[in-house]
């Protein structure tokens, strides 16, 4: 169906009706908005396999063109690419699909530790929340290592690709989000997803959410950056990185099933995480692990093998 022109006596369309405005370009690009986030360039295309996959691209072609904070969104993403390689569709202008250059330095210019990166992807995840709440009225989670969830079901993805050096400068990460807005049920990539539309958003502006959430993430990073990417330091006025994605992450306390890389599987109690990010798991022989990449599965009790 031609997202531009929707047959509206289709019965499965989203709830806020038919149509789904474009971006309001002219809006992104205020002068203000981006002096005040500190972005350095923002970007719109119609449409584009991967906005991540775009901004890995172009920084390894061309590194000195994209500073940090550049913002790549587009309307249509035909090939998004998640964890694990998953790829997925959603139809046109029904979420926000946005990528930004990241070169993390302090304010004196000093490289923010490369061992601090693992933690960019929840900083998203907490500055996405935040945007979801104080902008559209929805109560959002943070599922590890990089999901957000609303009454249980995933709203959004993060994706952190480091590139390569190249010209010898601070390694970039290419950050990703993916934000399920308009799509209807019928829509969904997976049964477990959601949309702000089937949430009960008080908004589905698209522009709004997406300044709202560069707004929010500009503030955290650059008080991350100027701690020297410090998770324990206060962030941005209040508590700290560390803090914040524990007291909103769901996983932690809950009997999980981790897939990790390998084939291997760990089935255990998430406890806490670590200095850096990464999930700690005891399992079931008193053992703790160390889980710093793969998938997640909340389990109920009956699933655990404790019950």
């Amino acid at each position: 169906m031609d997202a531009e022109q929707p047959d509206s006596s289709e019965p499965h369309l989203p709830a806020a009706g038919p149509e789904r405005p474009a971006l309001d370009r002219e809006a992104l690009l205020q002068s203000d908005f981006l002096s005040a986030t500190g972005i350095s360039q923002l970007t719109v295309v119609q449409s584009t396999g991967s906005t991540n996959q775009d901004l890995v691209r172009a920084v390894t072609v061309e590194p000195k063109k994209w500073a940090d904070l550049s913002v790549l969104t587009a309307e249509h993403q035909t090939a998004a690419r998640g964890r694990l390689d998953r790829h997925w569709e959603s139809p046109e202008r029904s979420a926000v699909s946005v990528s930004m250059v990241l070169r993390p330095v302090t304010a004196e210019g000093m490289p923010v530790p490369t061992q601090s990166y693992s933690w960019l992807s929840l900083l998203a995840a907490v500055a996405l929340r935040e945007a979801l709440q104080e902008t559209a009225g929805v109560t959002a989670d943070i599922k590890w290592p990089n999901d957000v969830l609303v009454n249980g079901r995933k709203i959004a993805g993060i994706l952190a690709q480091m590139t390569a050096l190249g010209d010898g400068s601070v390694p970039a990460v290419i950050l990703g989000v993916g934000l399920n807005v308009t799509l209807a049920e019928e829509e969904l990539p997976v049964p477990t997803a959601t949309s702000l539309a089937l949430e009960g958003a008080t908004t589905t502006d698209r522009t709004a959410l997406l300044k709202s959430y560069l707004s929010r993430f500009a503030r955290l990073y650059r008080s991350f950056c100027n701690s020297e990417g410090d998770p324990a330091a206060g962030l941005a006025g209040g508590p700290s990185l560390h803090k914040r994605v524990e007291s909103a992450m769901v996983t932690l306390g809950r009997e999980v099933r981790a897939h990790l890389p390998g084939d291997h599987e760990l089935v255990g109690h998430a406890s806490r995480l670590d200095e850096h990010g990464s999930l700690l798991v005891v399992d079931h022989g008193g053992r703790e692990h160390v889980v710093t990449a793969g998938d997640v599965v909340h389990l109920r009790a009956t699933e655990s093998g404790y019950a």
